[in-house]
């Protein structure tokens, strides 16, 4: 079978593989339908993620139909269209047991630690697989996983009804917090320094979009918000002054939820924190957010009609990459459609 395999950073390349075989009673073997392509990958593919080996078949969000299952298999079975999980954990460290199995001491992911789903044929343990409706559009299926961290987003900063919501970033994740937060009921003010972005968060409800580079930020969401500051402000920006200036843009006793992986310190004054009492979160993946997701996208309440930017063929993997690459200010999501 054909794999989309980064060999090095910057290498990446069509290559054949064995077809992989079910070996465990749990086991759900699928035939790939849609693989997106996340900001994650392309760090990959640029040698930028510290947690990527090579060689290494990319894809974490993925979407599929099952083929074959292991005797043990019990939700499951040839012809269900599923979504997959993309982490794997340990079950038992203080972080499963906790519930919040997104912070496994031992986690592993898909696409990073060890081959993704960029392939034609994937095997995957049944509890990693979620069982979607079969008259749902692969193209919106495989938007389930994206949306997820969006909704992890929102979960950690314990986002309301009446909440008003800064989100910092009009990018694809920074959009699936805000469609979560609308979800909630919250009033969302947005920022992003492309306008194309945020004509397309207006498109999807934002209450308010702010251009970065032409308005300051903190002013106005003190503005937009009678003085006080937002109730939660979520950073998918992810630099060091996005996440100090989260901080500003709180209101007394918000939430800042962070979803940088940034290595570079941050210099904040502990006064910002005790002043207002803020509470800040990490944001890593989802926890028990793919079902919620799900019952959204079945109800009609994602915005998934044009979220997809384009679709390519698993042989112009290439061609994917370096649009998606190029084009930072217009892109939402794309895809390899192994239909093509």
């Amino acid at each position: 079978m054909k794999v989309g395999l980064i060999e090095k950073p910057g290498v990446l390349r069509l290559a054949e593989r064995e077809e992989p075989r079910i070996v465990n009673p749990d086991d759900v073997k699928i035939k790939v339908k849609r693989a997106g392509i996340c900001g994650s990958d392309l760090h990959i593919f640029h040698g930028t993620n510290a947690f990527a080996s090579y060689p290494l078949v990319w894809g974490h969000e993925i979407a599929g139909e099952v083929v074959e299952t292991g005797n043990g298999v019990a939700n499951l079975k040839p012809g269900d269209h599923i979504v997959t999980e993309p982490i794997r954990y340990c079950g038992e460290c203080y972080a499963c047991r906790s519930g919040r199995r997104n912070a496994c001491h031992s986690l592993r992911v898909m696409g990073a630690h060890f081959d993704g789903g960029a392939q034609e044929y994937y095997v995957l343990p049944e509890r990693y697989a979620f069982a979607v409706p079969l008259d749902l559009p692969w193209s919106h299926v495989v938007l389930v996983e994206p949306f997820t961290i969006g909704a992890q987003a929102c979960y950690r900063g314990q986002v309301q009804e009446g909440d008003v919501v800064f989100i910092m970033g009009a990018g694809t994740i920074g959009l699936t917090a805000m469609v979560n937060a609308k979800i909630l009921g919250a009033t969302v003010i947005i920022s992003d320094i492309f306008e194309e972005k945020l004509e397309y968060a207006r498109l999807l409800g934002a209450d308010f979009t702010l251009n970065a580079k032409k308005a300051d930020v903190v002013e106005r969401v003190k503005d937009l918000t009678g003085g006080y500051g937002a109730n939660v402000v979520i950073d998918a920006v992810c630099t060091v002054s996005s996440f100090e200036q989260a901080l500003d843009c709180a209101g007394a006793a918000g939430h800042i939820v962070e979803m940088s992986f940034n290595t570079n310190p941050s210099a904040i004054p502990a006064i910002k924190l005790t002043a207002k009492e803020l509470t800040v979160l990490g944001s890593r993946h989802q926890t028990n957010r793919f079902p919620i997701v799900i019952d959204y996208l079945k109800e009609g309440k994602l915005p998934v009609e044009g979220f997809v930017t384009a679709e390519y063929p698993l042989h112009q993997m290439a061609e994917a990459f370096e649009f998606a690459d190029k084009n930072a200010s217009s892109v939402r999501k794309v895809l390899i459609n192994f239909d093509l």
